[in-house]
């Protein structure tokens, strides 16, 4: 029986990570960095908390916002980081940060409309974007300027039908941090030409060598344009459990959101909530996370970049690296294949998230440390052997 899908479900960008995955699962004893999630156990207080809760009977539904609990620990959280006029009714939970921005997207976007984003970047805000029959628009970053989105870079790429901005700081695949004066010099743009902003902040604990993330909803002229997206996925080591949430400039925003997350997921896991609220009370763990990221960055990046024909910046936050493989004379997919098949390292294609990350492959090291020094030196003696002449 033929079927013939949606225009959405035809139109879905297909994934490059999906397709190392699959060749991966043919070679059980390569390592792979490749998944971006943290490789640490959800902390015990986090856990604890869960199960109390559902000894307590928080196992039913929760309002289509979210737990008070939680939105207003949440709204704590940044009335001292960001602005103290937030409040609970900002704050609207989401089934992971995915969900909120997908809310957010639909929210803002109607078909036609066009949303930038960085290049490279998360391929699903390619997905999600062509879901509300919107357009996502990539804005060149380069490796010359450590990857950060420039405001120059932006108002190149606004068109007529531009009407939001994607930041994503620190950057999933590259490791980005964009400074407090990117951020100003980008506020200018936005206020200029009315977007809407989405800043994607996932990994806003996870920064090294003194970075300081600014967020854009820090600078007032523009607050009542930005909504910040965060999860408790890789800061909380708490990927599967689904919680994130959405920091709207405005509770109307937060209304219309719940409305339309009644007909989709209708609420998160009410102990997961809970959980998550409890998460909040300590950055102990975090700061432990980060400490051992760091070792392990420098392991990986220190170690890659002794191996000719590899070269790789010093990420400035998240738990990825991004290797320039250019001197190889191949694409990034050719190149990635190659290191499973005979190396028997996986990585990924930096071509998947964007034209700007060909010649380049992600490395995850939220991986032991014993796996960080098995993948460099099973690059290494590759390299040095099929690449005899490569300096």
């Amino acid at each position: 029986m033929s079927r013939e899908f949606s225009k959405a479900a035809r139109n879905y960008p297909p994934s490059g990570i999906r397709k190392m995955f699959d060749l991966a699962a043919q070679y059980p004893n390569a390592i792979k960095l490749t998944v971006g999630e943290p490789n640490f156990d959800t902390p015990d207080y986090i856990k604890e908390a869960a199960k109390k809760a559902m000894d307590a009977g928080e196992t039913h539904y929760t309002p289509n916002a979210g737990m008070p609990v939680l939105r207003q620990a949440v709204a704590e959280k940044y009335q001292k980081s960001h602005w103290d006029g937030y409040t609970a009714d900002h704050v609207m939970v989401t089934v992971g940060a995915m969900e909120g921005l997908m809310l957010t997207m639909m929210l803002l976007l109607d078909p036609g409309d066009e949303i930038l984003v960085p290049d490279p970047c998360f391929p699903n805000y390619y997905g999600q974007a062509s879901l509300t029959g919107a357009c996502a628009k990539p804005v060149p970053t380069y490796e010359d300027n450590d990857y950060r989105m420039m405001a120059a870079d932006i108002e190149k790429c606004i068109t007529p039908h531009t009407k939001a901005l994607l930041l994503n700081s620190p950057c999933n695949p590259t490791g980005a941090v964009l400074t407090k004066a990117d951020i100003l010099a980008i506020a200018e743009v936005v206020k200029k030409h009315n977007l809407w902003v989405l800043s994607d902040e996932p990994y806003d604990s996870i920064v090294y060598d003194g970075a300081e993330p600014f967020s854009i909803a820090q600078v007032p002229e523009v607050r009542d344009r930005v909504f910040v997206l965060n999860s408790f996925s890789k800061s909380y080591a708490m990927t599967g459990w689904r919680v994130g949430y959405v920091i709207a400039p405005d509770p109307a925003c937060v209304k219309k959101m719940a409305q339309m997350n009644e007909a989709i997921a209708s609420c998160v896991s009410s102990f997961s909530q809970v959980a998550a609220a409890e998460a909040l009370k300590s950055d102990a763990c975090v700061k432990q996370m980060v400490a051992d990221y760091t070792r392990r960055r420098d392991i990986l990046i220190d170690g890659i970049n002794a191996i000719p024909g590899f070269s790789c910046k010093k990420s400035a936050g998240s738990f990825y690296a991004f290797a320039n493989i250019k001197a190889f004379g191949k694409s990034a997919q050719e190149f990635a294949e190659e290191l499973v098949v005979n190396a028997g390292v996986v990585t990924v294609p930096g071509s998947a998230f964007g034209a700007c990350g060909e010649g380049y492959l992600r490395l995850v090291f939220a991986n032991s440390d014993e796996n960080l020094k098995e993948a460099v030196r099973r690059i290494d003696a590759y390299v040095r052997k099929t690449y005899p002449d490569m300096k």
